[in-house]
């Protein structure tokens, strides 16, 4: 089987959620790992604690001519370019000669198929994507296989991927998670709309109202955040709703790691959703809305979390009052959380899954095959795909 020597990672910025899985490359192929970032990280982002000291295999291609000419040469000439949001003039040599491709992409369709703009797409993507083209497809969301397939495109080459965030390991699992904070709550978002902040608040109403002590820890910034604490202090949730604001990703990890449960409320415009990792690997019971990229894959239904339906506050309420009433099972949830990042989903085993797979590409053996996780087949999913499970 040919030997990796060399991957170029094309995308437009360096940031935490992508360290971890290049460090892992990098140990398996050394100095052959490239990372080429073609421009630099908003402001929007810097401010999230987002921005890093750029480790050596990082070059940044919009800095000058110079860079950017050494870029095109790295991605010509690698044995494997991974390709996401970057543009499409970097690869065109490599289409026209076959070299090998991966794309990693979320959902193309947040907004659904939108007719008007479809003859245009598809003569584009179908014009990027050439019939026998050797492109292959990692969804790091579990509806962009089917957003793809609408067009024709990746049939039998879309592979589960995601975002593959530090993983931890802990000495003693079920000491961390007999330690977290007794019917502790954990929200970790934006205030924005496609976040649904507001769910959270009408489950802690609900909640209050049944007697149930709690309380929820709700991070982050955004537009909707004066709104949100308005509604809580109208409806007397000030002693059981914790506004903590902004915090570095190690702050939000040690939160995580305090926290019993962990709720995810995104809607279809959520890409992947990395704290869905995070939060997983913290040892948390996570519930996520059906519409997170990220839940179909990371989520097994009453194993190692549970899924909402998207928009249901009714279907969370009863999830979240189902996690209360049933500590064991929520403590059992948590374990089966940690160690399904820990052995599945983690950068370790995503950069192993990789090269093997792109090394029997490229030696034109029998593909690699995986029943699960990273670099296992892709199924179509579409939006309607899931159902509420009362408890």
């Amino acid at each position: 089987m040919k030997s990796l020597k060399s991957v170029a990672m094309v995308s437009n910025y360096f940031n935490h959620h992508q360290q971890p899985l290049a460090d892992e490359i990098v140990k398996l192929i050394g100095d052959g790992y490239t990372f080429i970032s073609t421009e630099p990280m908003d402001e929007g982002r810097k401010k999230l604690g987002w921005e890093l000291d750029l480790p050596k295999y990082v070059h940044c291609s919009y800095i000058d001519d110079e860079h950017y000419a050494h870029a095109m040469e790295m991605i010509d000439s690698a044995d494997v370019v991974i390709i996401g949001s970057a543009p499409e003039k970097m690869i065109k040599y490599r289409i026209k000669k076959n070299k090998l491709i991966f794309r990693y992409s979320e959902r193309p369709l947040k907004k659904g198929l939108e007719l008007s703009k479809y003859p245009v797409r598809f003569i584009k993507w179908r014009l990027n994507n050439p019939v026998g083209a050797n492109i292959y497809l990692l969804c790091s969301s579990a509806y962009t296989a089917a957003d793809y397939a609408r067009f024709g495109l990746f049939k039998n080459r879309a592979l589960k991927w995601g975002y593959f965030t530090e993983v931890k390991e802990y000495e003693n699992i079920d000491t961390l998670i007999n330690a977290k904070n007794k019917n502790s709550i954990l929200w970790v978002s934006r205030f924005l709309k496609l976040k649904h902040p507001e769910y959270v608040i009408e489950v802690a109403d609900r909640l209050k109202n049944y007697g149930y002590r709690f309380s929820i820890d709700m991070i982050g910034c955004g537009e909707l955040e004066n709104q949100i604490k308005n509604i809580v202090k109208q409806k007397g949730l000030t002693d059981y709703i914790r506004f903590l604001g902004t915090m570095s990703p190690n702050q939000v990890r040690v939160h995580m790691e305090k926290s019993q449960i962990f709720i995810f409320t995104s809607d279809f415009n959520e890409g992947w959703g990395a704290v869905l990792n995070e939060a997983m690997n913290s040892g948390c019971a996570v519930i996520a809305s059906h519409a997170i990229g990220a839940a179909p894959y990371l989520v097994k239904e009453k194993k190692n979390g549970l899924i909402f339906e998207n928009g249901n506050v009714d279907d969370l309420y009863k999830k979240t009052k189902w996690l209360l009433d049933h500590p064991d099972k929520q403590r059992e949830m948590g374990k089966q959380a940690y160690e399904y990042i820990r052995s599945i989903w983690s950068p370790k085993e995503a950069a192993s899954r990789f090269i093997k797979l792109a090394e029997s590409i490229l030696s034109g053996d029998q593909i690699a095959e995986y029943q699960d996780g990273p670099c296992s087949k892709a199924e179509i999913l579409h939006n309607n795909w899931y159902s509420p499970h009362l408890y």
